[in-house]
């Protein structure tokens, strides 16, 4: 268990380790707020879609920052990520951006692989829960 202020980072040594930069749990502190974010597509206010996943993967953690920043909160109050690609290949290119922003300890995490989204160029959606005492 790592200790964050309010937060305790989960990582039992009695299952197997993160296949990947995550936490097994969060556990958050009576009376924290929390900020639950729906699931962020990569288009920019402009409307424009980036054919790569990594530059989906940024734009959708800028939209869920600006949503945390609306709530008093930033990227570091993240204590749990879903997120969504629509093929292995695009694995790499979001695993890479979320571990660049959510250093260690990591939030809890689930990625998964989907047949597709709204709109065919969309290849990556990313939905998160923040946490931060009140």
């Amino acid at each position: 268990m790592i200790s964050n202020s309010s937060l305790n980072f989960l990582l039992p040594k009695s299952i197997s380790a993160p296949f990947a930069a995550y936490s097994h749990g969060v556990e958050v502190a009576a009376g924290s707020r929390l900020i639950f974010c729906s699931g962020q597509l990569g288009i920019g206010l402009d409307g424009q879609v980036p054919t790569d996943t990594g530059a989906q993967a940024e734009l959708c953690f800028a939209n869920i920052r600006a949503i945390l920043a609306e709530g008093g909160m930033e990227l570091s109050d993240v204590i749990r990520i879903n997120a969504y690609v629509t093929g292995r290949e695009h694995m790499k290119p979001y695993m890479a951006v979320r571990d660049r922003l959510f250093p260690n300890p990591a939030p809890a995490s689930t990625l998964m692989i989907v047949s597709g989204f709204t709109r065919e160029e969309f290849t990556v959606e990313i939905e998160a829960v923040a946490a931060r005492q009140a």
